[in-house]
C-alpha cells in the first residue's frame, strides 16, 4: 500500500512533464508559467513536508496519510478541469499539500515496520524501485492518455487511485506515532514556504525581467533574509520543525545533499527533454513517453541493486559513482544540435538513469539509518524535502538557463521585424508559442521562424545541461569528501 501511494506521486511528476507541450497548446502557457506549474507543487510539498511529517509523528502517521490521499485526489480533480495556467498552478499547489502529508508517512511507517538494518535496507530498496516504476510508466501512461484524451486526463487518473488507496489504507496500514513527538512549528513552516517561494520566483522570473530588475533583486534578497530567519528561529525554539542537530552527522548531511542533486538533475532534465522531443523532433506524447524510457527502465533495475552494491563496497563509492555518471551523461547530452536525432541522445539518457539508480537508494538509506526510529517522520520528511527542493531548483535553474539563451538568441532576429508586441511576446515566451506563430506565417518566413526558434531552444537546452553537469560534478566531489563510507557486510 505504501509503495502504491509512492507510485501515485512519482507518476504525477513524470506524467506532467509529458503533458507540458499539450498545456502550452491548450492554455497558451509561457515557459515561466510551465516552470511554475511544476514548481507550485514542489514549493508547497517541500515547505510542508517537515510540518506534516512531525504531525504524523504526533497524531498518528496513518491518519495523516489518509488525509493526504483526500487532499491529493481533490487537487488532482481541480487540476484536470483547470481553464487557465493560473488555475492549474493553484491546483498543483493543493496537490503539493496532499503529497506533503503522504510522502513522509510512507517512509516513516516503513521504517517502523521493518526494524532491523537488513530488512530496512531491503524495504527501502523496493520503495526506491517503486519510484523507478513510476518514473518508467509515467511518461508512457501520460503519452497514451494524451493521444486518446485531453491533457487533464493525466491528473484525473490520480482520483480513482487515491480513492482505492484510502479504502485499502483503513484496513491494511498499521498506525504508529512518536509518544515524545515535538509540538507543531507553524512559524517555521511559514518561513520555509515564503523563503523557498521567493527564491524560486526570482530564479524563474529573472529571464523575463532581467537579473538586475528591482523586483528580482528584492525577491532574491528577501529569500536570503527569510531563510536566514528560518534557520535562526529553528535554532531558538525547543521544538523545531527541522532539528538542525541532525546536520551535525556527516552521513546524514552528505546523503541529504546527494538526494537534492539527484532530483535537481532528473527533474530539470525531464523538463527540458519532453519539450525537445515534442517540439524539436516532432514526437507524439506517447512516443515521447517511450523516448524517456531509457532513464526510467535503467533506474528501475539499478535502484534495488544499488543497496546490494553499497553493502558490498560501501555507500560512498556507489553514491559518488552515481553522481559522476549523472554529470558525465548531462555533459555528453549537452552536445545536442538542432540536427541531432533521438538515437544520438538515447545512450546518454540511459547513462543518467544508471547514475540516478546508483545514488538514490543508498542515499535514502543513509538518511534513515543515521536517525533514531522515533524521529523517522521528521527524518523522512527532511529527506523528501531535500529531493523536492532539488527538483524545484532543477526546473527553475535549468528552465531559466534555457529561457536566457533562447531569448538572447531570438531577440536580435525579431528586433527589426514589424511584429505586434503581443505576437513578439508569444514568440519569446516559449518555443511552443513561436511554433504556433510560425504555423500561421505563410511561405519561407514561417519556416525560417520555426527553424530559428528550434535552434534557440536547443542552444538554451544545451546551456542548461552544461550548468547542471557542472553543478552535479562539483557537488559530487564535495559528497566524496563528506560522506562516510559504511562498513562492508
Amino acid at each position: 500500500m505504501l509503495c502504491i501511494t509512492l507510485l501515485l506521486i512519482s507518476l504525477d511528476n513524470t506524467i506532467l512533464n509529458v503533458a507540458l507541450p499539450s498545456i502550452v497548446r491548450s492554455l497558451h502557457a509561457t515557459s515561466s508559467q510551465l516552470q511554475w506549474i511544476v514548481d507550485a507543487f514542489a514549493v508547497l510539498f517541500a515547505g510542508l513536508l517537515l510540518t506534516l511529517g512531525a504531525l504524523g509523528d504526533r497524531v498518528g502517521r496513518k491518519f495523516v496519510f489518509m488525509g493526504g490521499l483526500v487532499v491529493f485526489g481533490g487537487g488532482s480533480a481541480l487540476a484536470a478541469w483547470s481553464a487557465s495556467p493560473d488555475r492549474l498552478m493553484a491546483a498543483r499547489a493543493v496537490m503539493g499539500v496532499g503529497a506533503a502529508a503522504l510522502m513522509p508517512c510512507t517512509l516513516s511507517i516503513l521504517t517502523n515496520v521493518f526494524t532491523t538494518e537488513r530488512d530496512r535496507a531491503r524495504a527501502i530498496g523496493i520503495w526506491s524501485g517503486t519510484a523507478g516504476i513510476g518514473v518508467a510508466i509515467g511518461p508512457i501512461l501520460g503519452g497514451f492518455l494524451l493521444v486518446h484524451y485531453w491533457w487533464g486526463s493525466v491528473f484525473l487518473i490520480n482520483v480513482p487511485i487515491a480513492a482505492i488507496g484510502l479504502v485499502a489504507t483503513a484496513s491494511l496500514v498499521p498506525n504508529s506515532k512518536n509518544p515524545r513527538a515535538r509540538r507543531a512549528d507553524p512559524l517555521g513552516a511559514g518561513l520555509s514556504i515564503v523563503g523557498l517561494g521567493l527564491l524560486l520566483w526570482g530564479i524563474i522570473e529573472a529571464p523575463n525581467r532581467t537579473w538586475t530588475s528591482p523586483l528580482i533583486l528584492g525577491a532574491l534578497a528577501g529569500s536570503v533574509v527569510v531563510i536566514t530567519s528560518f534557520v535562526m528561529w529553528e535554532r531558538k525554539i525547543d521544538h523545531p520543525m527541522l532539528p538542525l542537530e541532525f546536520f551535525g552527522n556527516r552521513r546524514y548531511s552528505a546523503a541529504i545533499a546527494s538526494l537534492a542533486l539527484v532530483l535537481f538533475a532528473l527533474l530539470g532534465l525531464f523538463f527540458l527533454m519532453t519539450q525537445y522531443l515534442q517540439f524539436c523532433l516532432g514526437f507524439s506524447p506517447l512516443r515521447t513517453g517511450l523516448g524517456i524510457g531509457p532513464i526510467a527502465l535503467v533506474l528501475l533495475v539499478v535502484a534495488p541493486l544499488s543497496i546490494m552494491l553499497a553493502r558490498r563496497f560501501g555507500t560512498k563509492p556507489v553514491v559518488v559513482g552515481g553522481l559522476v555518471l549523472i554529470a558525465v551523461g548531462l555533459g555528453l547530452l549537452s552536445r545536442t544540435t538542432v540536427h541531432s536525432t533521438y538515437i544520438d541522445a538515447a545512450p546518454w539518457l540511459a547513462l543518467i538513469g544508471v547514475g540516478v539508480g546508483l545514488a538514490l537508494a543508498p542515499s535514502t538509506e543513509s538518511v534513515m539509518g543515521s536517525l533514531p526510529r522515533e524521529d523517522a517522520g521528521v527524518g523522512s520528511a527532511t529527506s523528501d524535502t531535500s529531493m523536492q527542493l532539488g527538483g524545484a531548483l532543477g526546473v527553475a535553474v535549468l528552465g531559466s538557463a534555457l529561457n536566457i539563451r533562447y531569448q538572447s538568441f531570438m531577440t536580435p532576429l525579431l528586433r527589426h521585424q514589424p511584429i505586434p508586441p503581443n505576437i513578439d511576446k508569444l514568440i519569446l515566451g516559449s518555443l511552443g508559442g513561436a511554433l504556433a506563430v510560425a504555423h500561421h506565417v505563410p511561405g519561407k518566413s514561417g519556416a525560417a521562424l520555426a527553424e530559428a526558434a528550434r535552434q534557440g531552444f536547443v542552444s538554451g537546452m544545451d546551456f542548461g545541461l552544461i550548468v547542471a553537469a557542472a553543478l552535479v560534478g562539483v557537488a559530487g566531489l564535495l559528497v566524496l569528501a563528506a560522506l562516510p563510507n559504511r562498513a562492508r557486510v
